[in-house]
């Protein structure tokens, strides 16, 4: 059985998303028009759909597994699950008004709020039992406040510039953390799909961590293995000079190269770091 899985077509997510999928191994289309590919040596057909559209496909079971925003999942009311967060994509959702009027969410209470997100502005507001009108506006909705056709706002924000030059800030309690997520659909078995899930899972640690190679005399080793102990401990090999030896080991990207410094003043030489392109943990 063939795995089904979509993919976003267009936008940042497209271009992420199917980087890792590369990185995994899987062959992704050349052209942008294409709306499918088969990949039949991994046992994977891609669909390219529009973000907002692949958690719809996904939770009713049509497609069994996709790439989309978390906020797009919350947005659509799908009941697809989420399986693993992808670490790019990410976005912060907050509620924004005309600078200096607002500075709680109890103000809310009968206003207009203008959001390409209504799903996941209602279910915010639901929880906190804020009756408001929410009007969903694709696109930019900085605008419609001097419109006249909201008195609030509820987007992505990034830097706060665009709501500066529009007269807006922010307030209130984020709505929601977002990022790149893997879903997949309600059955707990899908063929292949754990496959898959181990690939993707293999380039996200990759990119993490690097491996580090160093040379230290046996009798400094504990210290040295003490600020690297890796995974499952540090592979360890003689070399030819007496009393010596060759340490590998994985470690957090994050952070290698004070790892480095440190290593070096306990004893380490001929430090090397080399990137991962995949693992199986």
């Amino acid at each position: 059985m063939t795995l089904r899985i979509a993919v976003p077509n267009k936008g940042a997510l497209s271009v992420a998303a199917s980087e890792i999928l590369r990185e995994a191994g899987y062959r992704q289309r050349s052209d942008n028009k294409e709306l499918a590919l088969i990949d039949a040596e991994n046992g994977v057909e891609f669909f390219y759909l529009r973000p907002r559209d692949i958690a719809l496909y996904v939770g009713e079971g049509t497609l069994d597994v996709g790439i989309t925003g978390r906020d797009l999942l919350l947005d659509s009311g799908a009941t697809a699950t989420e399986v693993m967060q992808l670490g790019f994509g990410r976005s912060r959702f907050h509620f924004a008004g005309p600078a200096g009027e607002f500075t709680t969410l109890e103000q809310l209470s009968g206003k207009r709020i203008a959001t390409s997100y209504v799903g996941v502005v209602e279910a915010f507001l639901a929880a906190r039992g804020i009756d408001a009108s929410v009007t969903r506006l694709d696109g930019a909705v900085e605008t419609s406040i001097k419109l006249g056709v909201a008195d609030v706002i509820a987007d992505v924000v990034e830097t706060g510039s665009t709501l500066r030059a529009a007269g807006l800030a922010t307030f209130g309690e984020v709505i929601l953390d977002s990022e790149a997520v893997m879903i997949a659909r309600g059955d707990s078995d899908i063929e292949g799909f754990e496959i898959f899930r181990r690939r993707v899972e293999g380039v996200l640690v990759a990119r993490s961590f690097v491996m580090m190679d160093y040379d230290i005399e046996q009798t400094s080793l504990e210290r040295a293995a003490g600020l690297a102990p890796g995974l499952e401990g540090p592979t360890i090999s003689p070399l030819g000079k007496e009393g010596w030896v060759a340490v590998r080991v994985m470690v957090p990207r994050a952070g290698s190269q004070r790892l480095m410094d440190d290593l070096y003043e306990v004893g380490a030489r001929a430090i090397l770091l080399t990137d991962i392109h995949a693992c199986r943990l």
